[in-house]
């Protein structure tokens, strides 16, 4: 008798939390694209075609309720994911290292990268327009598939080398840190207004 075990699972947690608070996450994240100097400067000087907050501001939940609002409902569902994961904690908690807004037009994309020194990172979808990226994540194991065939086009998700996820307003993606991703051209004629966060 024969039979093939799956081993080394990379887990996504999604969830799809009210969207009640994203006509007020919306406004900010606009304000903060309008007004925040900085953030516009490095997004300019680093390639990314809209706002990010992300060297900029790393305080916006002190800084804005609607910020605050949502690291808490947040926080809940990392714990969970943490317990999913068999995580030994210890007694102690994952908390909240960083969160940043991104405001990205049509036309903007983000490359591939991961989030260093965090165990837990993911985005909020404030506002995800007709036709926007999906986020799309990379097997880990891609580095050393040095002879390893093309995979089918209709290969489950696990058997695959890269796995996009089209979320929705509303939407809550979490994964460890590690774990490569990326978001594509955004061909939406709107703004797809998100979320991200680190948690260590």
């Amino acid at each position: 008798m024969a039979r093939t075990d799956s081993v080394f699972a990379t887990q996504i947690y999604h969830a799809q939390l009210s969207a009640r608070l994203n006509g007020e996450l919306e406004r900010a994240c606009l304000v903060l694209a309008h007004d925040d100097r900085a953030g516009q400067r490095w997004s300019k000087a680093h390639g990314y075609r809209g706002y990010t907050s992300y060297a900029s501001l790393n305080d916006l939940p002190e800084r804005m309720p609607e910020f605050a609002a949502l690291a808490k409902l947040i926080d809940r569902h990392v714990a969970a994911f943490a317990k999913a994961l068999d995580f030994d904690m210890g007694g102690r908690r994952l908390k909240l290292d960083s969160l940043w807004a991104n405001v990205m037009p049509g036309g903007g994309v983000h490359g591939g990268h991961i989030h260093p020194h965090s165990a837990i990172s993911g985005t909020y979808y404030v506002a995800v327009p007709r036709g926007a990226s999906a986020i799309k994540f990379e097997d880990p194991r891609l580095p050393l598939m040095m002879a390893a065939p093309m995979r089918k086009a209709n290969a489950k998700a696990a058997n695959r080398t890269f796995v996009s996820v089209e979320p929705k307003a509303g939407s809550l993606l979490l994964w460890e840190s590690w774990l490569r991703h990326e978001v594509p051209l955004n061909l939406a004629k709107g703004q797809r207004i998100s979320i991200s966060f680190n948690y260590s």
